[in-house]
């Protein structure tokens, strides 16, 4: 673990810290968390196994709230079916571009009170949906993961939990989650020159998906397209 291949290179792991994560992010554009079918395609296979969930570092896991908050990076379950993965706002874009064109994923009526929820309160958490779906934490978590490959919302903030006595903090987390165009297109308080990003892409749905392909096989090399479907859904 630790060695990947970029158009046929072999390189060494290039993640040390929080902000050699956002690099390697908007380098790749899209990359799922976790080692996965594709070979060196993920922030775990380029960090040093030694760098996760030490005593002295949490690595990655506490990493990704930095490059969330930084503002440019789209963090959720949206790749292989509903794993964690990380994208910038221009391949995001593509991947809803997509998505909300196939069928499969329309949200069903629970979904749905889940989307009203979070639409009339700006954001929604887990225990938010257990409370208005009346249902175990582990069938929230499997809706929402649901909703997020549907990309009608995605992680808004991460904040740290502090337990105990001395108020420790070991990874324990806490996420809320908003729609994409609440995250990526308001800004409050525009400043001269300011232009708003835009989630709508230029591309068809198709266009979308050969360049979310591509994207991929830029820094994996000739991913078969059957793995690349499963990938991207």
């Amino acid at each position: 673990m630790g060695i990947t291949r970029i158009k046929g290179e072999v390189r060494t792991p290039v993640v040390q810290d929080a902000e050699g994560m956002l690099r390697l992010i908007k380098a790749y554009q899209l990359i799922p968390f976790f080692s996965n079918p594709i070979p060196g395609f993920s922030v775990e296979e380029h960090t040093r196994p030694e760098l996760w969930f030490t005593e002295e570092n949490l690595g990655p896991w506490d990493w990704k709230i930095a490059c969330i908050q930084s503002g440019d990076i789209a963090y959720g379950k949206f790749l292989w079916g509903g794993k964690a993965a990380f994208a910038t706002v221009d391949a995001y874009r593509e991947i809803i571009n997509w998505r909300r064109s196939l069928p499969k994923y329309k949200p069903t009526s629970d979904q749905q009170k889940v989307l009203d929820y979070m639409e009339e309160h700006g954001s929604v958490s887990v225990p938010e949906v257990r409370k208005l779906l009346g249902v175990p934490k582990a069938a929230a978590d499997a809706l929402l993961a649901r909703i997020q490959m549907q990309t009608h919302i995605i992680t808004g903030d991460i904040a740290r939990v502090y337990r105990g006595a001395d108020l420790k903090y070991s990874g324990w987390q806490r996420c809320s989650f908003c729609s994409p165009e609440a995250l990526f297109e308001e800004m409050d308080f525009p400043f001269p020159g300011y232009t708003p990003r835009t989630l709508k892409s230029s591309l068809s749905p198709a266009e979308s998906l050969e360049f979310l392909k591509e994207t991929v096989r830029t820094v994996c090399g000739d991913v078969p397209d059957k793995v690349l479907m499963k990938l991207l859904g």
